[in-house]
């Protein structure tokens, strides 16, 4: 004799919804965590600050540095004034056009950041930017 349940027979059912759910907060997290890792080529300096100041991207361009100490930094090799011609003439043979940030602290003395742009006039590189932060 088959006695019939008081509840009826239900298969498990997996619920895919909270899953996706589960996903998309994932992926927008790892978003906003890849996004928030700029790699920064040149030396962390103090930036005078520009009330027209504004964030540009760095990835594939050569950042030059003058700290308040007078170093000057290529990417992050550590180099004299005489050495940066040559080193220009390198960049550009290896992009024909390239692009340069000059990093230099707040403090740090005028005539080494003219000498770097003299140098990168000499070279005849003619996309030059000055990195500034906004004025608070």
């Amino acid at each position: 004799m088959n006695i019939p349940s008081p509840r009826p027979h239900r298969r498990a059912r997996i619920e895919i919804i909270p899953l996706i759910d589960v996903i998309f907060f994932l992926l927008a997290t790892f978003m906003i965590v890849s996004l928030s890792m700029v790699k920064n080529k040149g030396i962390p300096v103090n930036l005078p600050g520009a009330s027209t100041a504004v964030s540009q991207d760095h990835l594939s361009d050569t950042t030059i540095t003058v700290t308040k100490d007078g170093k000057l930094f290529f990417n992050k090799d550590l180099l004299s004034l005489d050495q940066l011609p040559a080193r220009l003439q390198q960049l550009r043979r290896e992009q024909p056009d390239p692009r340069i940030y000059v990093n230099g602290d707040q403090q740090a003395y005028f005539g080494a950041a003219i000498g770097v742009l003299d140098d990168l006039r000499s070279a005849g590189i003619t996309k030059v930017a000055i990195d500034t932060k906004a004025k608070p």
